[in-house]
């Protein structure tokens, strides 16, 4: 299925969508930051992720809707890290103090190159100079996306750098499953027994602590509303599913909705998952079919590498060196109950 042009960026360049389908699923992507723009169920009569009908929405106000970030997703303390005995400065883009999903622009905000087009599947490639928002050498980015029958997208994203660096890529589409103003009402389950607590700037503080006996224990299925002292508590957290990377996607975590009976099932590579219950999304402007985006109206579940990574000796490593090749493999698997 050929590219069709879904418009233009106010600073210039054409974005193109694809649009991706097999079995009951059709997923449109764009060319702006490797995006799942919209993913549609047949029988469903909404979008079962966040999104925009336009470009510049994208652009001016996306809290990085359906995007791939990098080339470090998550935080980065101080957007500082050493590497083979030399420091690195990064940009800092949150609060003036730290580095968040690659920085300024980031992967999330580039035109991506398409590299090939099937009618269930698109490559997309992203080259980032040496230097680019601080980070060393140039790294060569591919993600697949593949739509698998019946009702399963696939991501395989890979990378090669020409010289040391660090990598962390992840997928940050807001799923809601039932149309709901929010997903707070979702039933959510993640197969980890552990998480890494951060300090204040939401910067993990080094430490791997068990859910048992906390806010954060998912191990069962419990609604995405948690309350402690009266209060709603929120979510952005690392969950760590394991303390390596696996060779093929394993259970990372199950969203359903009660109203209607969908799940999504999500497996991965990678060691973490990162659940961010959506708290902070206020856009004014429409998304997509005109809806309404306010606090919550969407909950992110990211495969990841742990955040401020290259700063813990003791978390899984983001580092990439000349020869190696940066892989990651997450599916994301919708079904009705």
């Amino acid at each position: 299925m050929a590219a069709r042009v879904f418009g233009q960026l106010p600073q210039g360049g054409t974005v193109h969508e694809i649009t991706l389908a097999a079995g009951d699923l059709t997923v449109a992507v764009i060319t702006l930051g490797a995006i799942i723009r919209d993913v549609r169920l047949a029988g469903v009569g909404h979008p079962l992720v966040l999104g925009f009908d336009d470009p510049a929405s994208y652009v001016e106000h996306s809290p990085y809707f359906g995007a791939v970030c990098g080339r470090y997703g998550g935080r980065i303390a101080r957007g500082r890290f050493t590497l083979d005995g030399r420091p690195y400065q990064l940009s800092l883009n949150e609060n003036g103090k730290t580095h968040l999903h690659g920085g300024n622009v980031g992967f999330s905000r580039r035109l991506w190159d398409i590299v090939e087009v099937r009618g269930d599947s698109v490559v997309l490639r992203l080259v980032s100079p040496d230097g680019e928002e601080g980070y060393p050498g140039t790294l060569t980015a591919e993600v697949r996306y593949t739509v698998e029958a019946p009702a399963t997208i696939r991501m395989e994203i890979t990378a090669i750098a020409n010289a040391p660096t660090v990598v962390n890529l992840l997928q940050h589409s807001y799923f809601n499953l039932d149309d709901s103003p929010d997903i707070l009402d979702h039933r959510l389950q993640i197969f980890a027994g552990a998480y890494t607590p951060t300090d204040a700037d939401l910067i993990p503080t080094g430490e791997v602590l068990t859910v048992a006996g906390s806010n954060f224990d998912f191990r069962t299925p419990r609604p995405v509303r948690q309350m402690r002292a009266g209060e709603r508590i929120v979510y952005d957290k690392n969950f760590v599913v394991d303390r390596r990377r696996a060779a093929a996607p394993r259970p990372m975590a199950r969203l359903s909705s009660p109203a209607n009976g969908l799940t999504l099932a999500i497996e991965s590579t990678e060691p973490g998952l990162q659940f961010y219950d959506g708290s902070y999304i206020n856009v004014p402007v429409p998304g997509l079919g005109g809806r309404v985006y306010r606090a919550n109206s969407g909950v992110c579940l990211e495969p990841q590498l742990f955040g401020d990574a290259p700063n813990h000796q003791s978390f899984p490593s983001s580092v990439l060196r000349p020869g190696e090749t940066y892989r990651q493999v997450s599916t994301f698997a919708f079904a009705r109950a």
